[in-house]
């Protein structure tokens, strides 16, 4: 594994980003980076523990004036630097995506990677629009206007199922618009967030703008979010975890982004393109093995399209191809962790009381599979409503069919669950697509499609999936302080309101 990526050649002055250089955790403990395709060690390191917390966040604290300070057109100039670097290196962030995560390297390399440096251009323009609402004199005697202001110390957690991007999600807007940040991003996949920073760092960013822990969440992390000198914090990841976050923020009153859990519905109409429905709705469910947010989990299908679209399904979910994550045939790759394997695989035999497996529903045994965390992409049906694998979060390869009747039927359904992340809608008619798109409660509703995200357009939820948005313009609204400025125009030192203090003494 050393020649795809040299992860203890590469960190081996510690796996904490801070101030400018890696240095090794203080927690006392340590953690093993597993390659979940073969079960190998990448990487054993010394944990983020509070006291590196502390450092990363004084050395945000004392970059900030700095950065903050810098004019839009000299934070521009820095991220456009930092997206050539990224886009030079683009092969050797692949390859460390893929290793730590197991996802094939056909998807690092077109997905992952690709989107992350038009992220990076794309904040790299956005850093010069900061803008507020035009001067005016609103009042009559005053001239107002709007400030954005940055906010401070961000502190943000990522996840692991799509490190690279999760940390461009966090940071770019935070520096684009003048704040200072630590990422913590899961300890299962520290590689490519420091890779991130190391990056920024020779594009010219200064040091301590962006800064790294690697820790576990219930010591770094939760230190993160209570520390008094951070004024904010961004988390993407499980919604049960995000309560505890939210219940963190709010002791030291901090701003609160939040993108949750998700159970995304693939809403099928009696006249959708068929063949396209079925290929969206197997590719929208096995990317990156299923562990994505915004995958079609749940596909709702009008009872006239219902058994071919299912026939379908299970033709072309069995000619996926498992393999090992660097192979160009492979078109999906293991799960992050043989646990995370285990709770899928327990969701899915728990189903097997109440619904049936069409296909799937169990780890494959062919040669070179069995030493990873891989499980088969499964199609399932016959499922209740208000069952387990249709109401919970499975994050895995698993994809439930059902039935429903009328248009009315079917948006109910979409709409029946805690979350509302994504959801797409497929039919030929753009009434019932407009009627879907208006009552579905989701952040993001595709039409005939499912998956695709651009730099220009927000990512975020409704109900139990969180609020605020990543990406896009509308991201600032998440790091930045809007400030009224009023100017008095008259020069009048006795103003007819004061009356209202000193009554007839004017």
């Amino acid at each position: 594994m050393g020649n795809r990526f040299p992860a203890r050649d590469r960190f081996a002055d510690g796996a904490q980003f801070i101030e400018g250089r890696l240095r090794p955790g203080t927690s006392g403990r340590t953690h093993a980076v597993v390659d979940p395709a073969t079960g190998d060690e990448l990487l054993t390191y010394e944990l983020a523990g509070a006291a590196d917390v502390d450092a990363a966040v004084a050395a945000a604290l004392a970059a900030f004036p700095g950065w903050a300070g810098a004019t839009p057109g000299e934070r521009s100039d820095a991220l456009h630097r930092f997206a050539a670097v990224l886009a030079e290196r683009a092969a050797e962030f692949a390859a460390a995506e893929s290793l730590q995560c197991g996802k094939p390297i056909k998807l690092s390399t077109e997905f992952d990677v690709p989107g992350t440096v038009d992220n990076a251009a794309f904040f790299a323009g956005a850093a010069r629009h900061l803008e507020g609402a035009s001067a005016g004199e609103y009042s009559g005697d005053h001239t107002s206007y709007v400030r954005r202001e940055p906010i401070g110390v961000v502190g943000s957690i990522a996840p692991w199922n799509y490190p690279l991007q999760m940390a461009a999600w966090k940071i770019l807007p935070a520096v684009a618009a003048g704040n200072t940040i630590v990422l913590k991003p899961s300890e299962l996949t520290p590689f490519t967030s420091l890779m991130f920073a190391q990056a920024a760092q020779e594009a010219g960013i200064p040091d301590g703008v962006i800064n790294i822990v690697n820790g576990a969440g219930a010591d770094a992390g939760e230190r993160l979010v209570g520390h008094p000198d951070v004024v904010m914090t961004s988390f993407t990841g499980s919604t049960a975890v995000g309560k505890r976050v939210a219940e963190i923020a709010t002791a030291t009153v901090k701003r609160l982004h939040l993108e949750l859990g998700g159970k995304a519905p693939f809403l099928v109409f009696d006249d959708a393109d068929l063949e396209a429905a079925v290929q969206g709705a197997v590719a929208g469910a096995l990317i990156n093995t299923g562990q994505d947010c915004t995958a079609a989990t749940r596909a709702y299908v009008q009872r006239p399209l219902y058994d071919a679209f299912v026939s379908a399904v299970a033709a072309l979910m069995e000619t996926v191809r498992l393999g090992d994550p660097f192979a160009p045939s492979t078109d999906m790759g293991p799960l992050i962790s043989y646990a995370h394997r285990d709770r899928v695989a327990g969701i899915v035999d728990r189903a097997r009381g109440y619904a049936r497996v069409v296909t799937g529903g169990a780890a494959p045994d062919g040669a070179g599979l069995a030493d990873g965390a891989y499980y088969r992409p499964t199609l399932v049906v016959d499922a209740a409503q208000d069952s387990e694998i249709v109401q919970s979060e499975i994050f895995g390869p698993v994809l439930v069919v059902l039935p429903f009747d009328s248009d009315d039927e079917g948006i109910r359904l979409a709409n029946d669950t805690p979350y509302g992340l994504a959801a797409s809608v497929w039919s030929r008619d753009v009434y019932r697509t407009g009627r879907a798109t208006r009552e579905i409660k989701a952040g993001c509703v595709w039409v005939n499609d499912h998956i695709p995200i651009i730099s220009e357009m927000p990512h975020g939820g409704y109900k139990a999936s969180g609020y605020g948005k990543d990406m896009s313009a509308y991201s600032f609204e998440e790091y930045t302080q809007v400030k009224h400025v009023m100017y008095d125009n008259t020069a009048v030192a006795r103003k007819d309101w004061h009356r209202t203090i000193f009554g007839d003494r004017l």
